[in-house]
Protein backbone atom coordinates (compact mmCIF):
# COMPACT_ATOMS: atom_id res chain seq x y z
CA UNK A 1 0.00 0.00 0.00
CA UNK A 2 0.89 3.43 -1.09
CA UNK A 3 0.23 6.61 1.32
CA UNK A 4 0.13 9.86 -0.65
CA UNK A 5 0.11 12.98 1.69
CA UNK A 6 -1.63 15.54 1.06
CA UNK A 7 -0.04 18.62 3.15
CA UNK A 8 -2.36 20.52 5.12
CA UNK A 9 -2.36 24.22 6.06
CA UNK A 10 -3.27 27.46 4.95
CA UNK A 11 -1.83 28.65 0.86
CA UNK A 12 0.46 31.23 0.62
CA UNK A 13 -1.44 34.57 0.04
CA UNK A 14 0.02 37.43 -1.53
CA UNK A 15 -1.14 40.63 -3.28
CA UNK A 16 -1.40 40.75 -6.94
CA UNK A 17 -2.68 42.50 -9.73
CA UNK A 18 -6.26 41.90 -9.80
CA UNK A 19 -6.38 41.53 -13.56
CA UNK A 20 -3.54 39.07 -13.46
CA UNK A 21 -6.64 36.43 -12.84
CA UNK A 22 -8.73 36.68 -15.54
CA UNK A 23 -6.60 34.16 -17.12
CA UNK A 24 -7.83 31.77 -14.93
CA UNK A 25 -11.41 33.36 -15.60
CA UNK A 26 -11.11 33.22 -19.12
CA UNK A 27 -10.18 28.96 -19.00
CA UNK A 28 -13.55 28.15 -17.24
CA UNK A 29 -13.94 25.16 -19.51
CA UNK A 30 -10.43 23.57 -18.59
CA UNK A 31 -10.17 20.84 -16.34
CA UNK A 32 -10.79 22.22 -12.72
CA UNK A 33 -7.33 21.22 -10.91
CA UNK A 34 -5.81 22.72 -13.79
CA UNK A 35 -7.52 25.70 -13.24
CA UNK A 36 -7.13 25.34 -9.53
CA UNK A 37 -3.08 24.77 -10.25
CA UNK A 38 -3.25 28.17 -11.70
CA UNK A 39 -4.81 30.03 -9.55
CA UNK A 40 -2.35 28.80 -6.68
CA UNK A 41 0.67 29.63 -9.24
CA UNK A 42 -0.79 32.89 -9.65
CA UNK A 43 -0.86 33.95 -6.19
CA UNK A 44 2.74 33.59 -5.58
CA UNK A 45 3.90 35.90 -8.08
CA UNK A 46 4.74 38.89 -6.13
CA UNK A 47 7.78 39.33 -6.00
CA UNK A 48 7.68 38.66 -9.97
CA UNK A 49 6.11 42.22 -10.04
CA UNK A 50 6.67 44.33 -7.22
CA UNK A 51 10.77 44.56 -7.82
CA UNK A 52 10.22 46.72 -11.30
CA UNK A 53 7.74 48.57 -9.87
CA UNK A 54 9.96 49.27 -6.86
CA UNK A 55 12.66 50.21 -9.50
CA UNK A 56 10.62 52.26 -11.46
CA UNK A 57 9.25 54.10 -8.20
CA UNK A 58 12.96 54.46 -7.47
CA UNK A 59 13.91 56.09 -10.83
CA UNK A 60 11.24 58.45 -10.81
CA UNK A 61 12.26 59.91 -6.98
CA UNK A 62 16.30 60.07 -8.42
CA UNK A 63 14.91 61.65 -11.56
CA UNK A 64 12.72 64.57 -9.49
CA UNK A 65 15.43 65.04 -6.99
CA UNK A 66 17.87 65.76 -9.64
CA UNK A 67 15.84 68.66 -11.08
CA UNK A 68 15.10 69.90 -7.74
CA UNK A 69 18.41 70.58 -7.20
CA UNK A 70 19.67 71.83 -10.36
CA UNK A 71 16.55 74.04 -10.86
CA UNK A 72 16.81 75.22 -7.16
CA UNK A 73 20.49 75.96 -7.42
CA UNK A 74 19.88 77.93 -10.82
CA UNK A 75 17.51 79.87 -9.50
CA UNK A 76 19.63 80.91 -6.71
CA UNK A 77 22.32 81.61 -9.20
CA UNK A 78 19.83 83.95 -10.96
CA UNK A 79 18.58 86.20 -8.20
CA UNK A 80 22.49 86.27 -7.27
CA UNK A 81 23.32 87.67 -10.80
CA UNK A 82 19.80 90.13 -10.61
CA UNK A 83 21.00 91.72 -7.14
CA UNK A 84 24.87 91.71 -7.86
CA UNK A 85 26.69 94.81 -9.59
CA UNK A 86 28.08 93.06 -12.46
CA UNK A 87 29.09 94.25 -15.60
CA UNK A 88 26.71 93.54 -18.78
CA UNK A 89 29.87 90.97 -20.02
CA UNK A 90 29.69 89.37 -16.33
CA UNK A 91 26.55 89.16 -16.40
CA UNK A 92 25.94 87.51 -19.98
CA UNK A 93 29.05 84.94 -18.95
CA UNK A 94 27.11 83.91 -15.50
CA UNK A 95 23.68 83.69 -17.45
CA UNK A 96 24.84 81.70 -20.16
CA UNK A 97 27.69 79.39 -17.55
CA UNK A 98 23.34 78.96 -16.22
CA UNK A 99 22.39 77.66 -20.28
CA UNK A 100 24.79 75.31 -20.45
CA UNK A 101 23.88 74.12 -17.13
CA UNK A 102 20.14 73.76 -17.99
CA UNK A 103 21.49 71.99 -21.16
CA UNK A 104 22.86 69.59 -19.25
CA UNK A 105 19.79 68.89 -16.87
CA UNK A 106 18.59 68.36 -19.89
CA UNK A 107 20.34 65.67 -21.51
CA UNK A 108 20.02 63.78 -18.04
CA UNK A 109 16.08 64.30 -17.62
CA UNK A 110 16.45 62.77 -21.05
CA UNK A 111 18.28 60.18 -20.13
CA UNK A 112 16.22 59.67 -16.68
CA UNK A 113 13.36 59.55 -19.63
CA UNK A 114 14.24 56.62 -21.53
CA UNK A 115 15.42 54.85 -17.86
CA UNK A 116 11.71 55.30 -16.70
CA UNK A 117 9.91 54.05 -20.44
CA UNK A 118 11.93 50.71 -20.07
CA UNK A 119 10.90 50.31 -16.68
CA UNK A 120 7.10 50.79 -17.27
CA UNK A 121 7.57 48.36 -20.18
CA UNK A 122 8.80 46.01 -18.52
CA UNK A 123 5.96 46.16 -15.82
CA UNK A 124 3.49 46.10 -18.74
CA UNK A 125 5.19 42.79 -20.04
CA UNK A 126 5.00 41.29 -16.60
CA UNK A 127 1.56 42.17 -16.17
CA UNK A 128 0.82 40.52 -19.99
CA UNK A 129 2.65 37.53 -19.14
CA UNK A 130 0.54 37.05 -15.94
CA UNK A 131 -2.41 37.14 -18.02
CA UNK A 132 -1.59 35.30 -20.89
CA UNK A 133 -1.08 32.29 -18.46
CA UNK A 134 -4.31 29.71 -19.17
CA UNK A 135 -5.09 25.90 -18.36
CA UNK A 136 -4.08 25.53 -21.99
CA UNK A 137 -0.45 26.38 -22.04
CA UNK A 138 0.51 25.63 -18.02
CA UNK A 139 3.30 23.46 -18.67
CA UNK A 140 5.01 26.01 -21.13
CA UNK A 141 4.14 28.97 -18.95
CA UNK A 142 5.64 26.97 -16.13
CA UNK A 143 8.51 26.43 -17.75
CA UNK A 144 9.46 29.89 -18.27
CA UNK A 145 8.86 30.40 -14.49
CA UNK A 146 11.51 28.05 -13.79
CA UNK A 147 13.92 29.35 -16.02
CA UNK A 148 12.91 32.80 -13.91
CA UNK A 149 13.38 30.95 -10.50
CA UNK A 150 16.69 29.50 -12.10
CA UNK A 151 18.44 33.06 -13.16
CA UNK A 152 17.08 34.80 -9.74
CA UNK A 153 19.03 31.92 -7.76
CA UNK A 154 22.03 32.55 -9.76
CA UNK A 155 21.78 36.58 -9.42
CA UNK A 156 21.64 35.88 -5.71
CA UNK A 157 24.11 33.78 -6.25
CA UNK A 158 26.70 36.32 -8.27
CA UNK A 159 26.68 34.35 -10.91
CA UNK A 160 25.62 37.17 -13.12
CA UNK A 161 27.21 35.94 -16.65
CA UNK A 162 25.23 32.68 -16.44
CA UNK A 163 22.50 34.39 -15.30
CA UNK A 164 22.60 36.98 -18.11
CA UNK A 165 23.55 34.41 -20.83
CA UNK A 166 20.30 31.90 -19.42
CA UNK A 167 17.80 34.88 -19.62
CA UNK A 168 18.92 35.84 -23.23
CA UNK A 169 18.66 32.11 -24.37
CA UNK A 170 15.18 31.81 -23.20
CA UNK A 171 14.29 35.44 -24.30
CA UNK A 172 13.56 36.20 -20.78
CA UNK A 173 15.42 39.49 -20.36
CA UNK A 174 12.14 41.41 -19.23
CA UNK A 175 10.67 38.83 -17.04
CA UNK A 176 14.14 38.88 -14.60
CA UNK A 177 15.81 41.52 -12.97
CA UNK A 178 19.35 41.26 -13.79
CA UNK A 179 19.45 45.55 -14.21
CA UNK A 180 18.73 45.73 -10.13
CA UNK A 181 21.07 42.84 -9.40
CA UNK A 182 23.60 44.87 -10.99
CA UNK A 183 23.17 47.16 -8.37
CA UNK A 184 23.80 45.34 -5.88
CA UNK A 185 27.17 43.67 -7.39
CA UNK A 186 29.22 46.90 -7.10
CA UNK A 187 28.52 47.31 -3.62
CA UNK A 188 28.94 43.66 -3.02
CA UNK A 189 32.27 43.53 -4.90
CA UNK A 190 33.61 46.27 -2.88
CA UNK A 191 32.64 45.12 0.90
CA UNK A 192 34.66 42.01 -0.18
CA UNK A 193 37.62 44.17 -0.98
CA UNK A 194 36.63 45.80 2.75
CA UNK A 195 35.73 49.38 0.54
CA UNK A 196 32.43 50.89 2.34
CA UNK A 197 32.45 53.73 -0.28
CA UNK A 198 29.71 52.10 -2.79
CA UNK A 199 27.90 50.66 0.38
CA UNK A 200 27.81 54.22 1.65
CA UNK A 201 26.77 55.95 -1.24
CA UNK A 202 23.97 53.25 -1.61
CA UNK A 203 22.62 53.97 1.57
CA UNK A 204 22.10 57.73 0.99
CA UNK A 205 20.79 57.40 -2.17
CA UNK A 206 17.80 55.09 -0.64
CA UNK A 207 18.20 57.33 3.32
CA UNK A 208 14.52 57.99 3.56
CA UNK A 209 13.22 54.55 3.11
CA UNK A 210 16.89 52.60 5.06
CA UNK A 211 15.53 55.34 7.94
CA UNK A 212 11.36 54.33 7.81
CA UNK A 213 12.52 50.94 7.94
CA UNK A 214 14.85 51.96 10.99
CA UNK A 215 17.74 50.03 9.18
CA UNK A 216 21.30 50.12 11.00
CA UNK A 217 23.09 49.33 8.11
CA UNK A 218 24.74 52.52 7.62
CA UNK A 219 26.11 52.66 11.06
CA UNK A 220 27.64 48.68 10.98
CA UNK A 221 29.27 50.40 7.87
CA UNK A 222 30.51 53.38 10.02
CA UNK A 223 31.53 51.68 13.02
CA UNK A 224 33.91 49.11 10.40
CA UNK A 225 34.94 52.08 9.10
CA UNK A 226 36.03 53.31 12.61
CA UNK A 227 37.58 49.75 13.37
CA UNK A 228 39.74 49.83 10.25
CA UNK A 229 41.08 53.09 11.24
CA UNK A 230 41.90 51.74 14.87
CA UNK A 231 43.24 48.91 12.58
CA UNK A 232 45.76 50.80 11.08
CA UNK A 233 46.76 52.65 14.23
CA UNK A 234 45.33 56.22 13.36
CA UNK A 235 43.78 57.23 16.31
CA UNK A 236 43.38 60.57 16.03
CA UNK A 237 42.08 59.99 12.68
CA UNK A 238 39.65 57.56 14.50
CA UNK A 239 38.41 60.31 16.90
CA UNK A 240 37.80 62.88 14.59
CA UNK A 241 35.93 60.19 12.00
CA UNK A 242 34.23 59.21 15.82
CA UNK A 243 33.14 62.86 16.64
CA UNK A 244 31.44 63.13 12.48
CA UNK A 245 30.20 60.15 12.00
CA UNK A 246 29.38 57.91 14.83
CA UNK A 247 28.34 60.85 17.33
CA UNK A 248 24.69 61.11 15.43
CA UNK A 249 24.08 57.44 16.08
CA UNK A 250 24.89 57.74 19.97
CA UNK A 251 21.34 58.73 20.85
CA UNK A 252 20.08 55.36 19.07
CA UNK A 253 23.28 52.84 19.66
CA UNK A 254 25.07 54.43 22.47
CA UNK A 255 26.01 50.52 23.75
CA UNK A 256 27.42 49.84 20.34
CA UNK A 257 29.35 53.25 19.94
CA UNK A 258 30.63 52.87 23.93
CA UNK A 259 32.06 49.60 22.78
CA UNK A 260 33.49 50.67 19.64
CA UNK A 261 35.14 53.11 20.97
CA UNK A 262 37.32 51.11 23.54
CA UNK A 263 38.74 49.74 20.94
CA UNK A 264 40.94 52.76 21.07
CA UNK A 265 42.49 51.19 24.00
CA UNK A 266 43.45 47.62 22.12
CA UNK A 267 45.73 46.74 19.22
CA UNK A 268 44.08 45.16 16.08
CA UNK A 269 46.26 42.02 17.52
CA UNK A 270 44.08 42.06 20.56
CA UNK A 271 43.28 38.35 22.40
CA UNK A 272 40.38 40.14 24.15
CA UNK A 273 37.08 38.18 23.29
CA UNK A 274 35.31 41.11 24.19
CA UNK A 275 36.99 43.31 21.44
CA UNK A 276 38.79 40.65 19.04
CA UNK A 277 35.60 39.55 17.46
CA UNK A 278 35.35 43.17 16.01
CA UNK A 279 38.29 43.13 14.19
CA UNK A 280 37.93 39.34 12.53
CA UNK A 281 37.43 39.33 8.99
CA UNK A 282 34.13 37.73 9.29
CA UNK A 283 32.98 41.63 10.28
CA UNK A 284 32.88 41.86 6.41
CA UNK A 285 31.08 39.54 5.47
CA UNK A 286 28.39 40.53 8.01
CA UNK A 287 28.31 43.15 6.04
CA UNK A 288 28.08 41.23 2.60
CA UNK A 289 25.05 39.45 3.99
CA UNK A 290 23.31 42.62 6.20
CA UNK A 291 23.41 44.09 2.69
CA UNK A 292 21.96 41.66 0.77
CA UNK A 293 19.18 41.64 3.12
CA UNK A 294 18.37 45.28 3.18
CA UNK A 295 18.47 45.46 -0.60
CA UNK A 296 15.96 42.57 -0.68
CA UNK A 297 13.39 44.48 1.64
CA UNK A 298 14.04 47.62 -0.59
CA UNK A 299 12.96 45.86 -3.46
CA UNK A 300 10.15 43.74 -2.05
CA UNK A 301 12.25 40.43 -2.42
CA UNK A 302 12.42 37.26 -0.24
CA UNK A 303 15.20 37.45 1.49
CA UNK A 304 15.70 33.24 0.53
CA UNK A 305 16.23 32.41 -3.38
CA UNK A 306 12.53 31.48 -4.91
CA UNK A 307 14.63 28.14 -5.58
CA UNK A 308 15.13 27.52 -1.93
CA UNK A 309 11.54 28.55 -1.25
CA UNK A 310 10.26 26.19 -3.79
CA UNK A 311 12.65 23.29 -2.71
CA UNK A 312 11.61 23.78 0.96
CA UNK A 313 7.82 23.51 0.64
CA UNK A 314 8.29 20.88 -2.13
CA UNK A 315 10.05 18.46 0.00
CA UNK A 316 8.04 19.35 3.46
CA UNK A 317 4.87 19.16 1.76
CA UNK A 318 6.16 15.31 0.57
CA UNK A 319 7.99 14.43 4.03
CA UNK A 320 6.29 11.71 6.49
CA UNK A 321 7.51 9.28 8.83
CA UNK A 322 6.92 6.77 6.01
CA UNK A 323 9.49 8.12 3.63
CA UNK A 324 12.24 7.01 6.23
CA UNK A 325 11.20 3.37 6.51
CA UNK A 326 13.15 0.81 4.87
CA UNK A 327 9.89 -0.54 2.88
CA UNK A 328 9.57 3.54 1.55
CA UNK A 329 8.23 2.59 -2.27
CA UNK A 330 10.91 3.82 -4.64
CA UNK A 331 8.40 6.34 -6.36
CA UNK A 332 8.58 8.31 -3.30
CA UNK A 333 11.08 11.63 -4.54
CA UNK A 334 12.41 11.19 -0.41
CA UNK A 335 13.24 7.35 -0.61
CA UNK A 336 16.76 8.77 -2.28
CA UNK A 337 18.77 9.48 -0.25
CA UNK A 338 19.93 13.08 -1.42
CA UNK A 339 16.65 13.94 -0.74
CA UNK A 340 16.31 12.70 2.65
CA UNK A 341 19.58 14.59 3.56
CA UNK A 342 18.04 17.84 2.33
CA UNK A 343 14.34 17.18 3.77
CA UNK A 344 16.26 16.15 7.18
CA UNK A 345 15.59 19.66 8.90
CA UNK A 346 12.62 20.32 7.38
CA UNK A 347 9.54 19.93 9.47
CA UNK A 348 6.61 17.35 8.28
CA UNK A 349 4.10 18.17 6.36
CA UNK A 350 0.77 18.72 7.98
CA UNK A 351 -1.42 16.43 7.31
CA UNK A 352 -5.41 16.78 7.74
CA UNK A 353 -6.15 13.69 5.40
CA UNK A 354 -4.06 11.00 3.44
CA UNK A 355 -5.01 9.22 0.57
CA UNK A 356 -4.80 5.52 -0.02
CA UNK A 357 -3.35 4.76 -3.51
CA UNK A 358 -3.26 1.36 -5.35
CA UNK A 359 0.10 -0.24 -5.42
CA UNK A 360 -0.76 -1.85 -8.97
CA UNK A 361 -3.17 0.08 -10.55
CA UNK A 362 -2.32 3.62 -9.00
CA UNK A 363 -5.73 4.36 -8.38
CA UNK A 364 -7.50 6.36 -5.43
CA UNK A 365 -8.54 3.77 -2.87
CA UNK A 366 -11.94 5.18 -1.64
CA UNK A 367 -15.96 4.73 -1.37
CA UNK A 368 -16.03 3.71 -4.72
CA UNK A 369 -12.71 1.51 -4.99
CA UNK A 370 -12.19 -0.34 -1.62
CA UNK A 371 -9.29 -1.47 -0.23
CA UNK A 372 -8.88 -5.35 -0.23
CA UNK A 373 -6.50 -7.38 2.30
CA UNK A 374 -4.59 -10.47 1.49
CA UNK A 375 -4.28 -12.80 4.12
CA UNK A 376 -0.13 -12.08 4.17
CA UNK A 377 -1.22 -8.01 5.32
CA UNK A 378 -0.71 -6.65 2.04
CA UNK A 379 -3.55 -4.42 0.66
CA UNK A 380 -4.39 -3.66 -3.09
CA UNK A 381 -7.83 -1.93 -4.54
CA UNK A 382 -10.94 -4.07 -5.49
CA UNK A 383 -10.47 -3.17 -9.16
CA UNK A 384 -6.76 -4.15 -9.22
CA UNK A 385 -8.22 -7.89 -7.22
CA UNK A 386 -10.90 -8.42 -9.48
CA UNK A 387 -8.62 -8.24 -13.01
CA UNK A 388 -6.31 -10.47 -11.29
CA UNK A 389 -9.09 -13.12 -10.36
CA UNK A 390 -11.02 -12.81 -13.60
CA UNK A 391 -7.65 -13.38 -15.81
CA UNK A 392 -6.13 -16.44 -13.21
CA UNK A 393 -10.14 -18.23 -12.14
CA UNK A 394 -10.34 -16.63 -8.81
CA UNK A 395 -6.64 -17.45 -7.80
CA UNK A 396 -5.08 -13.85 -6.39
CA UNK A 397 -0.84 -13.59 -6.52
CA UNK A 398 0.70 -11.09 -4.23
CA UNK A 399 2.89 -8.74 -6.78
CA UNK A 400 4.97 -8.11 -3.78
CA UNK A 401 5.75 -11.28 -2.15
CA UNK A 402 4.40 -13.73 -4.84
CA UNK A 403 2.09 -15.62 -2.40
CA UNK A 404 -0.85 -16.84 -3.48
CA UNK A 405 -4.96 -17.39 -2.46
CA UNK A 406 -7.91 -17.32 -3.47
CA UNK A 407 -10.45 -14.36 -4.16
CA UNK A 408 -12.97 -15.67 -1.28
CA UNK A 409 -10.07 -14.94 1.20
CA UNK A 410 -9.84 -11.39 0.43
CA UNK A 411 -11.07 -9.77 3.02
CA UNK A 412 -12.52 -5.53 2.65
CA UNK A 413 -10.48 -3.15 4.42
CA UNK A 414 -13.14 0.31 5.52
CA UNK A 415 -11.62 3.51 5.34
CA UNK A 416 -12.80 5.86 8.20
Amino acid sequence: MEVDSVPGGNSVSSAIPSNTMSAAAAASCAPSSKLTQLSESLKLEHQFMRVPFEHYKKTIRTNHRIVEKEISSVVSSVVDVADSELSPGDAVQRLNSLVFRLQGLKRKLEEGGLAENMQAQKCRARIDHLESADAENLCEWNNTRLKRILVDYMLRMSYYDTAEKLAKDSDILDFVDIDVFHEAKKVIIALNNKDVAPALAWCSENKSRLKKSKSKFEFQLRLQEFIELVRAVKHLDAIAYARKYLSPWGGTYLKEVQRVMATLAFKGTTECPTYKVLFEAKQWDYLVEQFKQEFCKLYGMTFESLLNIFLQAGLSALKTPFCYEDDCTKEDPLSQELFRKLAMPLPFSKQHHSKLVCYITKDLMDTENPPLVLPNGHVYSTKAMEEMARKNNGVIQCPRTGDICNFSNLVKSYIS
